[in-house]
């Protein structure tokens, strides 16, 4: 049973609205010993955290990839739940979502742009190619 339309655009619109996408090339260590190389590495994360467990849990679920978890709140404030995916869960995420998203579309379309060979000369995901092929 696959994901229907109704849900994934739920979770777009919750997506714009409470979560974030993050997709930068950045300098990292890959151990923490003096004179280990510092290496460029891609970081590609989408997350959604809020303080209404069931939801973010149903959408951990829905697509059964990535992290759901309590997320760390400062003293006072309510707890919040958080799920994530990163890389390759973001990018079968990202592709889920993609037609329904508004807000957070360009970063979307980065992760799908950087994983799809196909798009990968348009540098941008091109709408109606894609619906076409979903067709």
């Amino acid at each position: 049973m696959g994901i229907s339309i109704a849900d994934a655009a739920y979770v777009a619109g919750l997506f714009d609205g409470e979560g974030s996408v993050y997709f930068k090339k950045t300098r990292q260590k890959k151990h923490q010993r003096p004179g280990k190389p510092i290496h460029n590495v891609m970081v590609i994360r989408m997350e959604m955290a809020m303080t209404d467990k069931d939801v973010v849990k149903w959408c951990h679920e829905l697509f059964g990839c990535g992290h759901f978890g309590e997320r760390k709140v400062k003293e006072g404030y309510k707890r919040q739940w958080r799920w994530r995916v990163a890389h390759r869960d973001a990018l079968y995420v990202a592709k889920i979502i993609w037609p329904y998203a508004q807000v957070k579309l360009h970063k979307i379309e980065q992760i799908i742009d950087y994983y799809d060979p196909e798009y990968s000369d348009q540098n941008v995901v091109s709408l109606e190619d894609y619906r076409n092929e979903k067709r």
